[in-house]
């Protein structure tokens, strides 16, 4: 019986240190809630629509982004990537979305809005970026990266430039 209460015990203290372990990893790399904001008129000729997550580099892409077109004849809604589940592709002539892959994995929000508008991937740029910087979701062509300050020109060139045409700039 001591041998089976022994092995229970390192058992559950291997359990526990996995959570503590996942708890941390969590709260110490998890993605902020990005804030939601519009420039320009809904009236412009071109929409763009914009969703990330919240972090140092995304937050940069956005800003660089958001500064290249809010002098050109585009809308601009940025929203977080949770409320991807409310958005009508045919709103937008292009559609940005920038996220992290979380767990192994990319987040609920994006795999189920990129599932439901497949239709739609011919005006969709999509930048993943993860710890290695090359995961990305089967069937769907995205930037892929690390979240390196540092890179941000080169991200937000390659964006432009796929975006530009979607707007007709």
């Amino acid at each position: 019986m001591k041998k089976f209460r022994k092995i229970l015990l390192v058992f559950l203290s291997i359990a526990l240190v996995f959570l503590v372990f996942m708890f941390w990893y969590q709260n110490e790399y998890a993605m902020d809630h990005a804030q939601e904001y519009e420039v320009n008129s809904p009236a412009e000729n071109s929409r763009l629509l914009l969703a990330t997550q919240g972090s140092d580099f995304k937050n940069a892409i956005t800003t660089a982004i958001v500064d290249y077109y809010k002098t050109e004849s585009v809308y601009i809604k940025v929203i977080d990537i949770s409320a991807l589940v409310g958005v009508n592709p045919n709103n937008y002539d292009a559609l940005l979305i920038i996220h992290t892959w979380e767990n192994w994995k990319p987040p609920s929000a994006v795999k189920s809005f990129m599932d439901r508008t497949k239709d739609y991937r011919d005006k969709t740029v999509v930048l993943t970026t993860s710890g290695e910087g090359s995961y990305k979701m089967e069937g769907v062509d995205a930037f892929t990266g690390e979240s390196i300050l540092d890179e941000t020109p080169n991200y937000v060139g390659q964006i432009i430039n796929k975006l530009n045409p979607l707007l007709k700039l």
